[in-house]
């Protein structure tokens, strides 16, 4: 199993995927919009200048999920990817996907977002293997907890690793990793290719330095 391996949001969506569904949530009227819009900013703020509280963020954008009905959810999910995500699902991405596909890599995606947002995305997009920030559930209800190690940062490289020690038959040999974030540099670090995909500031300078390839899917 060769790998090509991609960040979600920002990557090959057009857009940050965890802080849209607080947007959509508060546009609906299901949140309070004031308070709850300025923690999911200040939250996203952090995550671009690399200082963010993965625990903190997580277990804030999953409160929401300990509080409905895994019914009311599901619906809410659904009309948060058709106004939300569909119109930030990135063609070049698409045909990225397809490609790497086609020439007979494993397609895994791994994102620090939860898998409550980012499953059905993923399933969108066609990709079987994803790895995503775990939700605590019981009785067939979310906590609202994070559970396990988040795939953030080098936690990315532990869930990885994880996954890898289930999968005996794939590896890091000869593998992709396509990220927008300096926050991935650890995976980064990893891979065989690592690719920077319309890349912050500071992964571009990296990239560079490095002399990795740099790619616009926008």
């Amino acid at each position: 199993m060769r790998l090509a391996i991609f960040d979600l949001d920002n990557t090959l969506l057009g857009g940050d995927s965890d802080h849209l569904w607080g947007e959509y949530l508060c546009q609906r009227g299901i949140l309070d919009a004031e308070q709850y819009k300025a923690r999911n900013d200040a939250f996203y703020e952090d995550y671009l200048a690399g200082r963010l509280d993965i625990l903190a963020y997580q277990n804030f954008s999953q409160e929401i999920l300990a509080k409905a009905e895994p019914a009311q959810l599901a619906q809410w999910h659904a009309e948060f990817m058709r106004d939300c995500i569909e119109p930030i699902i990135l063609a070049k991405g698409e045909a990225l996907l397809e490609k790497r596909r086609s020439e007979g890599y494993t397609l895994l995606i791994i994102t620090a977002t939860n898998r409550f947002i980012t499953g059905p995305i993923a399933k969108r997009l066609g990709v079987d293997y994803l790895i995503a920030t775990e939700c605590g559930m019981e009785n067939g209800r979310y906590t609202g907890q994070v559970v396990g190690q988040p795939s953030y940062h080098a936690g990315k490289v532990v869930r990885l690793n994880e996954w890898l020690a289930q999968h005996k038959a794939a590896s890091l040999e000869g593998s992709y990793f396509y990220s927008d974030s300096h926050n991935d540099l650890p995976l980064l670090e990893e891979v065989s290719y690592p690719v920077a995909v319309d890349p912050d500031d500071t992964l571009r300078a990296i990239a560079q330095e490095r002399g990795w390839t740099i790619l616009s899917l926008r």
